[in-house]
């Protein structure tokens, strides 16, 4: 591949040395380097404080960085409002995402304030609702009377009815039951390029190719997610597990 057909197609996302220190001084990232192209699905474990969501917020946008490009362009603090449109985070709490009356008026806003017409974003909004398995009936519905599950499904279609090109998500299975769970992971799989922070590894193993680990603010190794969480020495070098189903033999 030659360097201008290379650039004519850059990766969806790259971080390239990234360093992040928190306001006391402490490194929150030190020296993070990670590419996630079209179509990828890359998983971030590692344990708590190890820096999987300072590091999935510089890649959405909501930290800015120049280390950072989005589909080739440097995310600044000019260009973020523009290429934050391109991505989709999906928040740890869905309470975070679900902020108005009805969940009709939640998943609308963003595309209300795209300035899209009424129109339009009702059409959003019927087709986010069906990609998350939620049916017509939980438009007029108040977000705080739904259950955990469809709470977590709301949310998600607030993002997708943006209609972005990458999704990330910061614990998406957190307190849901295994139904709920396995339903979100069935829509997730759906959706071609996602970055995903997790502690559920099983989940991991399900939607992501390659995985990136993480330990005090450090990568400490990445490659194909099985081959990584396989890895009972490395694992338990970051005080993780290696996944029930691969140590029974299924994953």
């Amino acid at each position: 591949m030659t360097a201008q057909s290379a650039d004519a197609n850059p990766p969806a996302i790259q971080i390239t040395r990234l360093t992040h220190r928190y306001p006391g001084g402490a490194l929150a990232l030190r020296d993070v380097s990670l590419t996630v192209r079209r179509g990828d699905g890359v998983g971030l474990v590692g344990p708590n404080g190890a820096g999987k969501t300072t590091l999935l917020s510089y890649a959405a946008g909501a930290l800015v960085s120049d280390t950072v490009r989005i589909f080739g362009e440097p995310m600044t603090r000019r260009s973020a409002p523009r290429l934050r449109r391109r991505l989709g985070l999906v928040f740890q709490q869905p309470d975070d995402q679900l902020f108005l009356p009805t969940v009709a008026e939640d998943v609308a806003f963003g595309p209300l304030n795209m300035g899209l017409g009424q129109q339009e974003a009702r059409l959003r909004v019927a087709e986010a609702l069906e990609a998350v398995g939620l049916d017509p009936s939980y438009g007029p519905r108040q977000p705080h009377r739904m259950s955990g599950g469809e709470r977590r499904a709301a949310a998600l279609a607030t993002v997708l009815a943006m209609r972005p090109d990458v999704l990330l998500l910061d614990e998406p299975t957190n307190d849901l039951d295994p139904r709920a769970r396995r339903a979100l992971i069935g829509v997730l799989g759906r959706f071609p390029t996602r970055l995903v922070a997790s502690h559920d590894l099983e989940m991991i193993l399900q939607l992501c190719e390659r995985c990136v680990l993480l330990d005090g603010g450090r990568m400490l190794r990445e490659g194909p997610t099985r081959d990584l969480l396989a890895d009972a020495s490395l694992m338990d070098e970051a005080g993780l597990e290696v996944p029930l189903s691969i140590r029974l033999g299924q994953g």
